[in-house]
């Protein structure tokens, strides 16, 4: 049995996280287990959404954060990593800047990638591992700033698209009429002539809305459950969905736009169930590492 650990920086435009985990290879197979989840709530989005680049304020936050997530890798023996940051950093107008004075101050190296390399990614995770590989699936990833979706058959991934639809910009009304319409016309063509079709969710609000559904892991939250959700989200304020429905400040107000958004989608592609796989970028990630090597 060899085992190695790797890190999966992942720079989002509602939180850095980094996921630690432990790659297995024993009798010809390849395990991948989760060690640790980190994640910090530093809100770029906000700042390249709405004001076109990152402030001071923030930079010395990521810097802060990955000088932390540098030690952590230390503590816990990682062999290599990869940091990656998507749409926020991407539509800075200091993201550069940025990428290079965190290599300078902690030594983290950042790429920043584009949204098609993103879905790719995200879609070549270990999401077949509790799901039928027969079924077609619509893959969504709705994260802070844009949103991804992969049309998969049989385990392959078909076509992929990157919207910047994301959580965070529907907070500062930064998603165009426009944005929504191509992103409706994209869903319908590449979901009808299909029988039946499923979504794949992924992301930090989805993994909340089906946790506070009930549901089991391997059970799908259907249309009318999440509907209902998103009803009572609506009905509450900020602060009553932190007292009454213990949700960390910065999940509070973007449960509700990502709810809408799945809601959305549902209609669009006409499918009436989401599975929820509990996986995402990091999980890729830590795959491309091990392709790598």
């Amino acid at each position: 049995m060899k085992i190695r650990k790797y890190a999966a920086i992942d720079i989002g435009s509602n939180a850095v996280r980094m996921l630690v985990a432990n790659v297995v290879e024993y009798e010809k197979k390849t395990i991948f287990l989760k060690n640790s989840l980190v994640r910090i709530p530093v809100r770029l989005g906000q700042d390249a959404f709405s004001e076109g680049k990152i402030s001071e304020v923030n930079i010395k936050r990521i810097i802060k954060s990955m000088k932390a997530f540098k030690l952590l890798m230390k503590v816990h023996g990682v062999k290599d990593y990869l940091a990656f940051a998507t749409s926020a950093l991407r539509e800075a107008k200091n993201g550069s800047k940025v990428v290079e004075k965190v290599l300078e101050k902690s030594g983290i190296k950042i790429e920043i990638i584009d949204g098609k390399k993103e879905a790719k990614i995200i879609s070549n995770t270990t999401i077949f591992d509790t799901i039928s590989k027969e079924k077609t699936f619509l893959y969504v990833d709705v994260g802070g700033g844009s949103t991804e979706f992969s049309v998969l058959i049989k385990g392959k991934r078909t076509y992929s698209k990157s919207f910047k639809i994301g959580t965070v910009r529907l907070l500062n009304d930064k998603v165009s009429d426009e944005t929504w319409q191509a992103a409706e016309e994209w869903v319908n063509e590449h979901t009808q002539g299909h029988e039946k079709i499923y979504l794949l969710g992924t992301g930090g609000n989805i993994n909340k809305l089906h946790k506070m559904a009930g549901i089991k892991d391997d059970r799908p939250i259907s249309y009318l459950t999440l509907n209902a959700l998103s009803n009572k989200l609506n009905l509450l304020t900020y602060e009553e969905r932190i007292v009454k429905l213990g949700l960390n400040p910065d999940r509070s107000d973007v449960i509700f736009p990502a709810a809408k958004l799945f809601l959305k989608t549902l209609n669009w592609s006409g499918a009436k169930d989401i599975y929820v796989p509990k996986v995402g970028l990091s999980d890729g990630m830590i795959r491309e590492l091990c392709k790598n090597k």
